[in-house]
């Protein structure tokens, strides 16, 4: 199988891309298209990006704010949302563990799921704005949107081979056991590689070589924050399920892109 072939796995199974390849998605072929998660992820925000800038072109920063969220989410599917509401609804519930996995398996959203879910959104609508206002008319700061969605699927790559499955061979997280330590290893360097470009189209765009030093700082501590908070979080969960499940890796997912926007907007408000 290709990498053109692995790569386009990727894109039809985390995003709504019109990628047109038809995949049995076999486990072999889930494990192998890992390495192009945070490619999903930068096309992700890249899109997100250009959907800001012209979302703020017509518009104050709230609406426009709102219509990149819309944007953003749609280009998941609110895949990685349903696994968010899921594992609040199990973790949430406080019950046994075996209860738990039953609650994610569960097709149907309690209260605890759609709670979550409206307040998540609402942070990260909120965190949009902020950053589109804080911007004051100028795009060259969009780029850095691009770290957020990279990182948190990085994460997700290392989630997978780090953490036992809660379920063991049952549930789509089977497909991705025994991911090898290099598949992490190559999707930490093609999300760095992103990141640095992110990093650097700001200059290009503009914002001037004093910036630099907040870039680099965007630069490094997205992914620091990402891979603390996607660690603490992980390690959490799966003391309380005996491992991770597809709902959880989602869910990480939802968690450390907010976790990535609040940190970018972080240094745009006190450094950029």
């Amino acid at each position: 199988m290709s990498a053109r072939g692995d790569a386009a796995a990727a894109f039809q199974f985390l995003s709504r891309f019109p990628v047109k390849y038809s995949p049995d998605f076999s486990p072999e072929l889930l494990r192998r298209s890992v390495v192009y998660y945070p490619l999903v992820g930068a096309a992700i925000g890249l899109s997100a990006a250009l959907g800001a800038a012209a979302a703020a072109w017509l518009l104050p920063a709230w609406p426009a704010a709102v219509i990149t969220l819309i944007l953003w989410v749609g280009l998941t599917g609110g895949l990685h949302l349903d696994g968010w509401m899921d594992s609040a609804d199990a973790l949430l519930s406080y019950r046994s563990r075996e209860r738990m996995l039953e609650i994610m398996k569960d097709s149907r959203v309690g209260a605890m799921g759609v709670l979550a879910c409206v307040l998540l959104l609402l942070l990260k609508a909120s965190l949009l704005a902020a950053f589109i206002e804080g911007g004051s008319g100028s795009y060259a700061e969009l780029p850095l949107l691009l770290l957020p969605p990279v990182w948190s699927r990085w994460y997700m790559v290392r989630a997978m081979a780090r953490y036992p499955l809660a379920r063991g061979n049952e549930g789509l997280a089977a497909s991705f056991g025994g991911l090898p330590a290099r598949q992490v290893r190559r999707a930490l360097l093609s999300a760095a590689l992103l990141t640095l470009a992110a990093a650097a189209a700001p200059l290009a765009l503009g914002a001037g070589g004093g910036a630099w030093p907040q870039l680099l700082a965007a630069a490094i501590l997205a992914p620091a924050a990402a891979a603390a908070c996607g660690r603490l979080a992980a390690r959490r969960i799966s003391s309380r399920l005996g491992g991770l499940t597809g709902d959880v890796y989602g869910a990480l997912n939802e968690l450390l892109e907010t976790v990535g926007l609040l940190v970018i907007v972080l240094l745009q408000h006190n450094l950029l």
